[in-house]
């Protein structure tokens, strides 16, 4: 199966890295992506390190994230800098889908 996790917030880091982890321990794939408040967690290494775990793929909304002053510099090159079609891509692609 194939997970998609649409992060809008920054407040539930530790739920996000415990449904991939158990996600992961399962045999699914996940796809993350970030978009408004969430792209505050692209400043947290725990939580940009998914980006380097087998099975995880990463993508935040380059507007939100410049609406926010959310630096790039730090974030690593695993994580896609993109837009609402990242978002679209990781929709359509999902068997499930989990707002955070």
């Amino acid at each position: 199966m194939k997970l998609g996790i649409l992060i809008n917030t920054d407040k539930h880091l530790c739920d996000a890295l415990g449904i991939v982890k158990s996600a992961l321990s399962k045999g699914h794939e996940v796809n993350i992506f970030n978009m408004d408040d969430g792209t505050r967690l692209l400043g947290n290494p725990a939580f940009t390190g998914l980006c380097r775990t087998k099975g995880v793929s990463m993508s935040f909304c380059d507007h939100s994230a410049k609406g926010l002053g959310i630096s790039k510099e730090g974030i690593p090159q695993e994580v896609a800098c993109g837009s609402q079609y990242n978002n679209a891509l990781m929709v359509n692609g999902a068997d499930r889908v989990i707002v955070l």
